[in-house]
């Protein structure tokens, strides 16, 4: 029951948190990019535009350093013996990021906020571009960390712990270059259909109609592209994911038992994880050997063959993740992003044959794509954490291991209380902030 809680706990505090890390690095690059127009055509209007969008962007980090602050007192209170496990290997990571990338962040966000008019414009743009490198490097290093969960390299086991042998291997660590360029086009992404959809409704609502329209237009652009680059490169982390998590994967595709050569992709299946059996499937003949591999031909390890192979090299135990979540969870956050790619597409045609800005009916479903990018990060992160499991440190360390042995079940109810509270409070706050400057504008 301990361990059921804790779980709970780091899900909601992580999925909240996860809410605004995404939106903060994509909206400070988003208005990177206007102030370097402000700069390069002297044009106030991409003044205004980086000053607006810069209010609902302090909001956002605001509330992200509080709860990212909040979520890591979990370590040491509930997941004391997963800390002590990947401590010597976190601790490097982690302390470049707290010392490096958001002092940097913090720095140059205290700079670009009183610099407007007081420095010159290249250096308070340099400013700028600082903040968006810093919360990209803050990323970085935060994922390096989460890799080495994915996949542990660079690591010796002493004393029942493992101890960092090599801050290289960490830093080349293979599931580091798929995940990390995953989260960060995602992240580019969320910001700009974020300012899409803002920008879409100050057009519907014909209110500083040219600034906008340029806003949308930078937003597209940045989000089709963004989109189309986190589809090719999660197409790589998949690939990837079959040879060093090929569990993860199995479960993803609802693959209970090994495929013939070719291998067909389940669409949709109702699956039994009771029986480790699907009751019905959609399929696409091929198309599994093709997403696995990128040829038509291969067969796909199932997963009763994996978990033959799983007890076969740890010992007895259950080494199937919750099948069912972890298939969903993977295929709305594909049908999320190949929505987004679509939007951005089409609308993007719209402006081109000028004729968007009249279309109020597109200019709506870019209101709504806002919660889009939500929807596929947070899903992409479900299917990434709970395709892992038992294991929280794959193959070393499992779930159940990793919980502190001495927190009480009232210790952990109470807490959780206390964060829901809190949480709700900062969403309710951040929200009123949001809809408040929204609703002021950029002209006042």
């Amino acid at each position: 029951m301990n361990v059921f809680l804790d779980r709970w706990q780091f899900a909601l505090t992580t999925i909240f948190h996860f809410f605004f890390v995404p939106m903060s690095i994509g909206l400070v690059f988003m208005i990177a990019i206007m102030e370097t127009f402000y700069v390069v055509k002297k044009n106030d209007t991409y003044k205004h535009m980086a000053q607006f969008f810069g209010k609902l962007f302090l909001i956002n980090f605001a509330v992200g350093v509080v709860t990212g602050i909040m979520q890591e007192f979990q370590f040491g209170m509930n997941w004391a013996s997963y800390s002590r496990f990947v401590g010597d290997v976190f601790g490097a990571p982690l302390a470049i990021e707290a010392l490096l990338a958001f002092f940097m962040e913090s720095t140059f966000i205290g700079v670009w906020i009183f610099g407007w008019d007081k420095l010159p414009k290249k250096v308070h743009l340099t400013a700028i571009w600082l903040v968006s490198i810093g919360t990209i490097l803050s990323a970085f290093w935060i994922l390096s960390a989460n890799s080495f969960m994915q996949e542990p390299v660079g690591y010796t086991m002493i004393h029942g712990h493992a101890e960092m042998s090599s801050f290289g291997a960490l830093l080349t660590n293979p599931q580091l270059w798929v995940e990390f360029p995953h989260v960060l086009f995602g992240a580019l992404a969320t910001g700009a259909c974020f300012i899409a959809g803002i920008s879409a409704y100050y057009l519907i609502k014909q209110r500083s109609v040219d600034l906008f329209k340029r806003s949308l237009s930078i937003s597209l652009v940045v989000g089709l592209l963004a989109s189309v680059l986190v589809a090719a490169i999660g197409h790589e982390q998949g690939q990837h994911l079959v040879v060093s998590q090929p569990m993860k994967m199995a479960a993803a595709e609802a693959q209970w038992n090994t495929s013939g050569d070719p291998a067909a992709w389940n669409l949709i299946a109702g699956i039994n994880e009771t029986n480790h059996t699907n009751s019905f499937a959609i399929q696409i003949p091929d198309m599994l050997s093709f997403l696995s591999y990128g040829t038509f031909h291969g067969k796909v390890t199932g997963i009763n063959e994996l978990q033959a192979q799983e007890v076969k090299k740890y010992g007895p135990g259950n080494y199937i993740p919750p099948v069912t979540l972890t298939f969903w969870a993977f295929r709305i956050m594909v049908l999320a992003g190949t929505l987004m790619i679509l939007l951005s597409l089409y609308a993007l045609i719209r402006v081109y044959k000028k004729n968007l800005f009249a279309q109020s009916r597109v200019l709506r479903w870019l209101l709504w794509g806002i919660a889009l990018p939500y929807i596929a990060n947070t899903t992409g992160w479900i299917m990434t954490e709970i395709g892992r499991q038992p294991w929280v440190v794959t193959g070393l360390l499992k779930t159940s291991l990793g919980a502190s042995v001495n927190v009480g079940i009232p210790s952990i109810l109470i807490t959780m209380i206390g964060f829901v509270v809190i949480y709700t409070v900062l969403a309710i706050l951040a929200v009123f902030l949001v809809l408040r400057f929204i609703k002021i504008g950029p002209d006042n």
